[in-house]
């Protein structure tokens, strides 16, 4: 059985890194150019979403306790348009797009369209979304995906996908969990972002831009692809029980509320050290 409606509670962005406290409030750090860490005024998050970018701007989104959603950042394509969603229990963000799944397993999605990547109205019965750069992946209740959007690279072939209970979206590649603790991926492989065919024991999965990320049942984490800035050293990483993954960056929120980060830090995306007090994921 699918767990129902997981709430992340980091999230990170193109260059920004978002964390939910235990009291609701949200704290951010990294590039702030359009807003994307102006959080200080949030109250009442039970879960948090970052829009991630191959390139460009990002904007960071808030699932509030009510089912209401708050959004703020770059807007250019109506991506914080959210102040209508009502019964939202996850939210997910992309490049340009933001995406909602409601209490009823349907779905809602606004911002860029371009390649269809917001045509959900349709799908039914999801218990989570994932939102890549170009493609929109929906989880059913019955382990199976669907995927709208940019298929260029194949990054949206699940169609044979199946106990399926977890799905991640990178910039041209779509990661899934299945039951039995192993991972599927489908799309470019160029950074060999989608060599996952070994990796076992498996609890929760991320993916970057160019990077993907296994959370592993002893707290340890695997990390395979794109590596210039380090996003893959995760090798020392303990006591691990989230994980979240941006552009080129890679977070770990550990069993005692504490943070770490490793990959690009320009704009200090990774300066969570000081972190304290961010919620352990919940169900």
């Amino acid at each position: 059985m699918v767990k129902r409606w997981p709430k992340d509670t980091i999230a990170a962005g193109y260059r920004h890194t978002v964390g939910l406290k235990l009291d609701g409030t949200v704290t951010a750090v990294g590039d702030n150019k359009y807003g994307q860490c102006d959080v200080s005024g949030w109250r009442d998050i039970v879960a948090v979403a970052a829009g991630n970018a191959h390139t460009g701007n990002a904007h960071t989104i808030g699932l509030k306790s009510d089912g209401t959603v708050a959004a703020v950042g770059w807007n250019k394509h109506d991506q914080c348009d959210v102040s209508g969603w009502r019964d939202i229990v996850a939210v997910e963000a992309g490049w340009r797009r933001t995406v909602g799944l409601k209490s009823d397993g349907t779905v809602v999605a606004v911002g860029r369209n371009n390649e269809g990547e917001c045509n959900v109205s349709g799908w039914r019965d999801m218990v989570a979304v994932a939102a890549g750069d170009w493609h929109t992946v929906g989880l059913k209740s019955d382990g199976t995906a669907m995927i709208v959007g940019n298929n260029r690279y194949g990054q949206c072939n699940v169609s044979g996908w199946r106990d399926i209970v977890a799905a991640a979206a990178g910039y041209l590649h779509t990661v899934g969990l299945k039951s039995d603790g192993t991972v599927a991926a489908v799309g470019l492989n160029k950074h060999d972002q989608c060599d996952v065919s070994g990796w076992r024991g498996i609890v929760a999965i991320a993916a970057g831009s160019n990077h993907t990320i296994g959370l592993k049942s002893d707290g340890t984490v695997a990390a395979v692809g794109w590596n210039e800035h380090g996003q893959c050293n995760v090798s020392g990483w303990r006591d691990i029980v989230a994980v979240a993954a941006g552009c080129a960056h890679t977070l770990g929120l550990k069993s005692d509320g504490t943070v770490v980060a490793v990959g690009d830090n320009e704009y200090g995306q990774c300066d969570v050290s000081g972190w304290r007090g961010i919620q352990l994921p919940g169900y």
